[in-house]
């Protein structure tokens, strides 16, 4: 929602300035100029691009126009999910958990979860690490190394759709240039033409630098921002189940294995500790 709010607000600002300053809107409408720069673009994303991250992008990017993925529900879930494994390990032993992290699809733990169910990435590293747990043999020294290279290896690839559009933005302000410059190159065919005709290319070719700083400054830029920041915030969702399933492999109660979990979020997203304890109480 504030995206899209944030780009109408870019094309107020911008068009209502040159409007209270006399100029036509005419004159911006330059459909060549507009189509050499986002066409070139688009080329260069895909030249620069392999088809599975071409594919992660787009999805990043209807992502960030649906709204934030993580918030405190989300975290109170995962708490709540943490601690009910912890639970069962406790209670029943590794045979009682590892028909939850074997199949979790079919677990009645995790089908209280959807929207963690869903996360296919976060639900394996969670599972993967939990069958370690459930095996035994690593020290939760070892665990937390494995896991920390597993979280560094997602915040890798996590990364990239927001390092990629952040080269096309750098990118578009050039190509604003050469929009310019094949302009010019017109008017100067034209240049024994009437004074206007001269005046109506030229204005023509410097819309094309404009029109390269504004979509990267104004949007392509800010987005990859966003993906950057989507990103950030998913990788610290890793480093909250890390920090709980060490805690509890220490030999922690699931409740003090939690709390480890909870002390990583966030502030924006970070639940008190009577929050997180009357969810996990299954209170409302």
């Amino acid at each position: 929602m504030f995206v899209i709010i944030g780009i109408v607000l870019v094309l107020v600002a911008v068009l209502g300035g040159f409007a209270l300053e006399g100029g036509p809107f005419l004159v911006l409408i330059q459909y060549s100029e507009f189509l050499i720069i986002v066409g070139a673009s688009v080329g260069a994303l895909l030249i620069s691009t392999p088809g599975k991250l071409l594919g992660k992008i787009i999805k990043k990017l209807v992502g960030v126009f649906k709204g934030a993925k993580v918030s405190q529900t989300l975290y109170l879930d995962l708490l709540k999910l943490m601690h009910e494994l912890f639970q069962v390990a406790q209670k029943d032993g590794v045979i009682g958990l590892e028909q939850h992290v074997e199949n979790p699809d079919k677990s009645k733990i995790f089908s209280k979860y959807p929207a963690l169910l869903a996360d296919r990435h976060l639900l394996h590293f969670l599972t993967d690490t939990m069958r370690l747990v459930v095996v035994g043999g690593a020290e939760p020294f070892d665990l937390e190394s494995l896991m920390d290279a597993d979280i560094e290896t997602h915040h890798q690839e996590g990364s990239k759709p927001g390092m990629i559009m952040q080269k096309i933005g750098d990118s578009m302000p050039g190509l604003g240039i050469v929009a310019a410059v094949l302009g010019i190159v017109i008017t100067m065919q034209a240049i024994n033409g009437p004074p206007q005709e001269i005046g109506h290319k030229v204005a023509a070719a410097l819309v094309g630098t404009f029109l390269g700083i504004l979509l990267s400054y104004g949007f392509v830029q800010p987005l990859a921002t966003n993906l950057d920041i989507s990103a950030e915030e998913e990788t610290r969702m890793f480093e909250t189940v890390k920090a709980g399933v060490v805690a509890f492999a220490k030999g922690m109660q699931p409740l003090i294995a939690v709390e480890f979990a909870r002390r990583t979020i966030f502030q924006d997203y970070r639940p008190s500790f009577k929050e997180m304890e009357t969810a996990l109480k299954g209170k409302p």
